[in-house]
């Protein structure tokens, strides 16, 4: 399973173009109301040419968990506001010729529809800012948030037919 999903996110980054988000999340699509295990990927360094030493991942209102896991190697900051999670910060280093993902178990808001992450990806003294929501009916934002789209949660048993 853990090998899957390490192709599936590799696969991703790889078919990502240079106006597309090089800091992605997994699943792209999520139950409302639910916990789920999010995966941050980082597909390079800044510029393809600085080591990634830090990413920060904004915890949008209504995320009422938000529980990073722990990388050997990296130091974890939970920032938070009136006891609420609102930032994850990981600070390591990852080389501009690597990838890597940040997992957090978070629970969901109960609202559908899209839900960024906006994410600052750190290389020293240089920033990408994956911040850019999308707005529909105009272009595809350039440096766009990891958005996580929210759907009704199935009906008890998991499935949505009748006998």
């Amino acid at each position: 399973m853990v090998v899957l999903r390490t192709l599936a996110l590799a696969a991703a980054l790889a078919a990502a173009t240079p106006t597309l988000a090089h800091v992605t999340v997994q699943p792209t699509q999520a139950a409302t109301g639910a916990y789920q295990v999010l995966r941050f990927g980082v597909g390079h360094g800044c510029s393809d040419k600085f080591a990634t030493t830090a990413l920060r991942v904004e915890i949008p209102a209504g995320v009422t968990v938000a529980r990073p896991q722990p990388k050997p190697g990296w130091k974890l900051e939970i920032v938070r506001s009136d006891e609420a999670v609102t930032a994850i910060v990981w600070k390591g280093a990852l080389p501009p010729d690597q990838f890597d993902e940040f997992v957090l178990l978070t629970k969901l808001p109960a609202t559908a529809g899209p839900l960024a992450f906006p994410a600052i990806q750190s290389c020293g003294r240089e920033e990408n800012r994956w911040t850019e929501t999308a707005v529909p009916g105009a272009p595809r934002p350039k440096f766009p948030a990891p958005t996580v789209t929210l759907v009704p949660a199935a009906p008890e048993g998991g499935h949505d037919h009748q006998h």
